[in-house]
């Protein structure tokens, strides 16, 4: 049976169904800056890199006061879509709760900036829920471990003890290089099938799949086809 005392969790395509609203935001704001917009399987290629980092990944030929004009324009659109916080995947709350009851400490490890961090939590009212969470502007971005590395030192918990759950190749890319074993995601940003290589421990196709393999006795659910 899986054996950790820490769980990290990706936020975008892993707790909150949230992908669809970066794709939008990402697109309005190249037109708002003039630029031709990239399609949804590009946009979501680059979700979980910082926001400044996804930028240049999509537009590497824009100069520093360009990328800080495309954030706003963003910023303004995202903020308005969350206006009501994008939902929770299914089984994403029972499970959270199921695994702090069980012992398991619980963070997050996010792309986000932590001032959007900080408004997801609260709208959600999880503010006080996890021991630590941790936004990619206050430390390095994914898939530098640096993020991985502050939460494990923060919890006390080794590498070994602790696993990175993420929808995307640079959540499970950090893992790696943080010494983590990691589970995929296959209903976020990326077919689960382009998440293999990284070799994960488990891959799963709904949250409840998760909490099932984490809780010994409990019979893992089907794959739905």
């Amino acid at each position: 049976m899986p054996d950790y005392d820490l769980l990290v969790f990706d936020w975008d395509g892993t707790l909150a169904d949230s992908i669809g609203r970066i794709v939008d935001a990402m697109q309005h704001a190249a037109i708002r800056a003039g630029l031709a917009p990239r399609d949804d399987v590009q946009i979501k290629g680059i979700i979980g890199l910082g926001l400044p980092e996804a930028i240049r990944s999509l537009y590497p030929r824009l100069d520093d006061a360009a990328v800080i004009d495309f954030r706003e324009h963003y910023a303004q659109r995202y903020i308005a879509l969350e206006a009501t916080p994008s939902p929770l995947f299914p089984g994403v709350a029972q499970g959270l709760e199921a695994f702090r009851r069980a012992g398991y400490r619980l963070a997050v490890a996010t792309g986000k900036a932590r001032r959007g961090l900080d408004r997801v939590l609260k709208g959600h009212g999880l503010e006080d829920f996890f021991d630590i969470t941790r936004a990619a502007d206050e430390t390095c971005s994914k898939p530098h471990p640096l993020m991985l590395e502050e939460i494990l030192q923060h919890c006390g918990v080794s590498a070994g003890r602790a696993l990175m759950i993420g929808d995307s190749a640079f959540d499970l890319q950090m893992a790696h290089n943080a010494g983590m074993p990691c589970v995929a995601v296959g209903y976020g940003a990326i077919d689960l099938a382009a998440l293999m290589v990284y070799e994960p421990v488990l891959a799963i196709e709904r949250f409840a799949q998760l909490t099932a393999w984490l809780q010994p006795g409990e019979p893992l659910p089907a794959r739905s086809e």
